[in-house]
């Protein structure tokens, strides 16, 4: 049986978890979230615990099984604590600011990056080489961050481009035969 599927989920207090046929909806301190999960799945509620189960031991029902357990602990988490997600920017002129709900980003390029945020995700700009992107859900998070280091990735020569916070580009050495004559 799947080690992730059969793992409880633990409701914390002031959450509540509304289960419909193909359908869970998780209401917390932070607000509301709603996800579609395959019918074959029975997801049912024990005391303070979230239960998921699947039907037989077959192949898409086995790969079904961790996917919605998953699904439902990332909307009991995003309603208790969010998601939360860093980039940083470097290169010389590279900078964001925020201008209402729109990042501006000048990034090397002849014109600004202009990008809106969706709905339910927040960005902060405490610095203008730090970008924060933070939200309910995790999924709307990590693309809205996604895309953002979409218009800049960075490059392997200089290290110039859009990171997310940590992380770390493999550097390559330049020509090595620069100036050398055949």
């Amino acid at each position: 049986m799947s080690r992730i599927g059969r793992a409880p989920i633990n409701v914390p207090e002031g959450v509540t978890v509304e289960v419909s046929p193909g359908t869970v909806s998780v209401t917390g301190p932070r607000g509301q979230l709603s996800q579609r999960v395959p019918p074959a799945m029975t997801i049912r509620q024990e005391g303070g615990q979230v239960l998921v189960e699947r039907p037989t031991d077959s192949a898409p029902h086995r790969s079904l099984h961790g996917l919605t357990r998953t699904l439902v602990a990332n909307m009991v988490t995003g309603v208790t604590v969010g998601y939360r997600k860093e980039l940083e920017l470097q290169g010389v002129g590279y900078r964001a600011t925020l201008q209402g709900q729109d990042l501006q980003l000048l990034l090397g390029y002849s014109h600004p990056v202009r990008l809106t945020a969706p709905e339910g995700v927040r960005l902060e700009v405490p610095d203008p080489t730090r970008v924060t992107v933070s939200g309910n859900d995790k999924h709307l998070v990590g693309q809205t961050a996604a895309l953002i280091r979409a218009a800049r990735k960075p490059e392997p020569y200089k290290g110039k481009g859009v990171r997310y916070r940590g992380e770390v580009v493999r550097r390559k050495a330049g020509k090595s035969g620069k100036g050398a004559k055949a």
